[in-house]
Protein backbone atom coordinates (compact mmCIF):
# COMPACT_ATOMS: atom_id res chain seq x y z
CA UNK A 1 0.00 0.00 0.00
CA UNK A 2 1.13 3.32 -0.84
CA UNK A 3 1.79 6.41 1.74
CA UNK A 4 -0.98 8.63 1.99
CA UNK A 5 -0.47 11.85 -0.47
CA UNK A 6 -1.51 14.30 1.24
CA UNK A 7 -1.52 17.73 -0.43
CA UNK A 8 -4.82 19.21 1.31
CA UNK A 9 -5.14 17.72 4.04
CA UNK A 10 -4.81 13.85 5.79
CA UNK A 11 -8.88 13.77 6.52
CA UNK A 12 -8.99 14.06 2.18
CA UNK A 13 -6.80 10.64 2.12
CA UNK A 14 -8.81 7.47 1.77
CA UNK A 15 -6.96 4.19 2.55
CA UNK A 16 -9.88 2.55 -0.37
CA UNK A 17 -10.37 3.68 -3.68
CA UNK A 18 -13.14 6.52 -3.64
CA UNK A 19 -15.50 7.32 -6.36
CA UNK A 20 -16.79 10.94 -6.18
CA UNK A 21 -19.62 11.96 -9.06
CA UNK A 22 -19.20 15.22 -9.88
CA UNK A 23 -22.30 17.28 -11.04
CA UNK A 24 -21.36 21.13 -12.94
CA UNK A 25 -24.63 22.75 -13.46
CA UNK A 26 -24.57 24.51 -16.42
CA UNK A 27 -26.41 27.41 -16.49
CA UNK A 28 -25.52 29.47 -13.07
CA UNK A 29 -24.11 32.23 -13.07
CA UNK A 30 -22.61 32.93 -9.59
CA UNK A 31 -22.79 30.86 -5.81
CA UNK A 32 -22.31 26.70 -6.66
CA UNK A 33 -21.03 26.02 -10.59
CA UNK A 34 -20.26 22.41 -8.73
CA UNK A 35 -21.57 19.89 -6.46
CA UNK A 36 -19.83 16.97 -5.60
CA UNK A 37 -21.13 13.92 -4.47
CA UNK A 38 -20.07 10.69 -2.88
CA UNK A 39 -22.07 7.91 -4.30
CA UNK A 40 -25.18 7.94 -1.99
CA UNK A 41 -25.57 11.74 -3.22
CA UNK A 42 -24.32 13.31 0.14
CA UNK A 43 -22.36 16.75 -0.89
CA UNK A 44 -18.44 16.52 -0.37
CA UNK A 45 -17.10 19.74 -1.90
CA UNK A 46 -19.31 22.57 -3.94
CA UNK A 47 -17.79 25.08 -5.73
CA UNK A 48 -18.31 28.40 -5.82
CA UNK A 49 -17.26 31.39 -8.24
CA UNK A 50 -16.15 35.14 -7.43
CA UNK A 51 -18.85 37.61 -9.25
CA UNK A 52 -15.91 40.40 -9.56
CA UNK A 53 -13.37 37.94 -11.26
CA UNK A 54 -15.99 35.81 -13.14
CA UNK A 55 -14.31 33.39 -14.71
CA UNK A 56 -10.66 33.93 -12.87
CA UNK A 57 -11.84 32.55 -9.59
CA UNK A 58 -12.57 29.76 -8.08
CA UNK A 59 -13.40 28.63 -4.17
CA UNK A 60 -13.04 24.77 -3.21
CA UNK A 61 -15.66 24.66 -0.06
CA UNK A 62 -16.22 21.33 1.87
CA UNK A 63 -20.03 20.15 2.85
CA UNK A 64 -20.39 22.69 5.82
CA UNK A 65 -19.21 25.76 2.96
CA UNK A 66 -15.75 26.02 4.41
CA UNK A 67 -13.31 27.40 2.38
CA UNK A 68 -10.47 25.02 1.53
CA UNK A 69 -8.74 26.19 -1.71
CA UNK A 70 -8.83 29.56 -3.68
CA UNK A 71 -8.23 28.70 -7.10
CA UNK A 72 -7.05 31.67 -9.45
CA UNK A 73 -5.83 31.95 -12.70
CA UNK A 74 -2.77 34.11 -13.45
CA UNK A 75 -3.52 36.55 -15.47
CA UNK A 76 -0.71 37.28 -17.96
CA UNK A 77 0.37 33.61 -19.04
CA UNK A 78 1.34 32.26 -22.65
CA UNK A 79 -0.14 28.81 -20.64
CA UNK A 80 -3.18 29.48 -18.90
CA UNK A 81 -1.61 29.05 -15.50
CA UNK A 82 -3.19 28.70 -12.33
CA UNK A 83 -2.45 29.14 -8.95
CA UNK A 84 -3.67 27.12 -5.57
CA UNK A 85 -3.72 28.77 -1.75
CA UNK A 86 -5.33 27.82 1.46
CA UNK A 87 -8.39 29.12 2.25
CA UNK A 88 -9.85 31.94 1.10
CA UNK A 89 -6.49 33.59 0.72
CA UNK A 90 -4.16 34.34 -2.18
CA UNK A 91 -0.91 35.05 -0.52
CA UNK A 92 2.39 33.74 -1.43
CA UNK A 93 2.77 31.79 1.55
CA UNK A 94 -0.22 29.39 1.26
CA UNK A 95 0.63 28.59 -2.14
CA UNK A 96 -0.24 24.82 -2.63
CA UNK A 97 0.55 23.99 -6.15
CA UNK A 98 0.48 25.79 -9.68
CA UNK A 99 -1.00 24.28 -12.86
CA UNK A 100 -0.20 24.97 -16.66
CA UNK A 101 -0.73 23.41 -19.84
CA UNK A 102 2.42 21.07 -20.76
CA UNK A 103 2.67 22.89 -23.91
CA UNK A 104 0.95 25.94 -26.34
CA UNK A 105 -1.02 24.36 -29.12
CA UNK A 106 -2.64 21.03 -27.68
CA UNK A 107 -5.33 18.22 -29.33
CA UNK A 108 -5.58 15.95 -26.32
CA UNK A 109 -5.70 17.92 -22.92
CA UNK A 110 -1.81 17.79 -20.94
CA UNK A 111 -1.26 19.78 -18.36
CA UNK A 112 1.82 19.89 -15.58
CA UNK A 113 0.91 20.36 -11.60
CA UNK A 114 3.58 21.91 -9.63
CA UNK A 115 3.87 21.54 -5.53
CA UNK A 116 4.76 24.43 -4.35
CA UNK A 117 7.72 22.86 -2.53
CA UNK A 118 8.86 22.39 -6.13
CA UNK A 119 10.45 25.50 -7.16
CA UNK A 120 12.47 24.97 -10.07
CA UNK A 121 9.63 23.62 -11.79
CA UNK A 122 11.95 20.85 -14.18
CA UNK A 123 10.04 18.16 -13.39
CA UNK A 124 6.55 18.58 -12.79
CA UNK A 125 4.64 16.56 -9.84
CA UNK A 126 1.39 15.12 -11.63
CA UNK A 127 0.36 15.52 -14.89
CA UNK A 128 -3.10 15.37 -16.35
CA UNK A 129 -3.76 13.78 -19.72
CA UNK A 130 -6.70 12.85 -21.91
CA UNK A 131 -9.90 13.89 -23.53
CA UNK A 132 -11.89 16.58 -21.53
CA UNK A 133 -14.36 16.41 -24.29
CA UNK A 134 -15.15 12.96 -23.72
CA UNK A 135 -14.61 13.25 -20.03
CA UNK A 136 -11.62 11.04 -19.86
CA UNK A 137 -8.62 12.45 -18.26
CA UNK A 138 -5.84 10.83 -15.62
CA UNK A 139 -3.73 12.28 -13.60
CA UNK A 140 -0.46 10.49 -13.14
CA UNK A 141 2.38 10.64 -10.43
CA UNK A 142 5.06 13.28 -12.09
CA UNK A 143 6.28 11.79 -15.19
CA UNK A 144 5.17 8.23 -14.72
CA UNK A 145 2.51 6.00 -15.75
CA UNK A 146 0.94 5.65 -12.13
CA UNK A 147 -3.01 6.88 -12.55
CA UNK A 148 -3.27 8.46 -9.12
CA UNK A 149 -7.22 9.34 -10.37
CA UNK A 150 -9.21 9.06 -13.76
CA UNK A 151 -12.69 10.92 -14.64
CA UNK A 152 -15.60 9.18 -16.89
CA UNK A 153 -18.40 10.60 -18.16
CA UNK A 154 -21.74 9.16 -16.80
CA UNK A 155 -24.88 9.88 -18.40
CA UNK A 156 -28.31 9.71 -16.62
CA UNK A 157 -31.94 10.77 -17.27
CA UNK A 158 -31.71 13.38 -14.95
CA UNK A 159 -28.05 14.72 -16.50
CA UNK A 160 -30.14 14.51 -19.56
CA UNK A 161 -33.18 16.48 -19.02
CA UNK A 162 -32.26 18.84 -16.43
CA UNK A 163 -29.19 19.66 -18.57
CA UNK A 164 -26.09 19.33 -15.72
CA UNK A 165 -23.09 17.85 -17.02
CA UNK A 166 -22.48 14.81 -14.95
CA UNK A 167 -19.21 12.81 -14.44
CA UNK A 168 -17.37 10.22 -11.86
CA UNK A 169 -13.90 10.84 -10.74
CA UNK A 170 -12.23 7.74 -8.80
CA UNK A 171 -9.62 8.62 -6.70
CA UNK A 172 -6.64 5.87 -5.92
CA UNK A 173 -6.53 4.94 -2.37
CA UNK A 174 -4.16 7.17 -0.51
CA UNK A 175 -4.73 10.30 -2.58
CA UNK A 176 -5.79 13.48 -1.63
CA UNK A 177 -9.21 14.30 -3.11
CA UNK A 178 -9.85 17.79 -2.36
CA UNK A 179 -6.46 17.75 -4.54
CA UNK A 180 -7.93 16.23 -7.24
CA UNK A 181 -11.24 17.69 -7.39
CA UNK A 182 -9.33 21.40 -7.07
CA UNK A 183 -7.76 20.11 -10.57
CA UNK A 184 -10.94 19.13 -12.25
CA UNK A 185 -12.24 22.62 -11.56
CA UNK A 186 -9.25 24.01 -13.39
CA UNK A 187 -9.62 21.56 -15.89
CA UNK A 188 -13.25 22.86 -16.47
CA UNK A 189 -12.30 26.46 -16.31
CA UNK A 190 -9.36 25.52 -18.88
CA UNK A 191 -11.80 23.62 -21.41
CA UNK A 192 -14.76 26.28 -20.65
CA UNK A 193 -12.43 28.73 -22.21
CA UNK A 194 -11.71 27.12 -25.36
CA UNK A 195 -15.36 26.25 -26.38
CA UNK A 196 -16.03 30.01 -26.39
CA UNK A 197 -13.13 30.40 -28.60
Amino acid sequence: MALPTTIIGPQYCAPYPLDLAVVKKVLTISDGNFAVTDVNGNIVFKVKGSLLTLRDRRVLLDAAGYPIITLRRKIVTMHDSWEAYRGESTNAKNLIFTLKRSSLIQFKTKLDVFLASNTKKHVCDYKIKGSWLKRSCKVYAGESNNIVAKMHKKHTVKSILIGKDHFMVTVYPNVDYAFIVALIVILDEINADEEKV
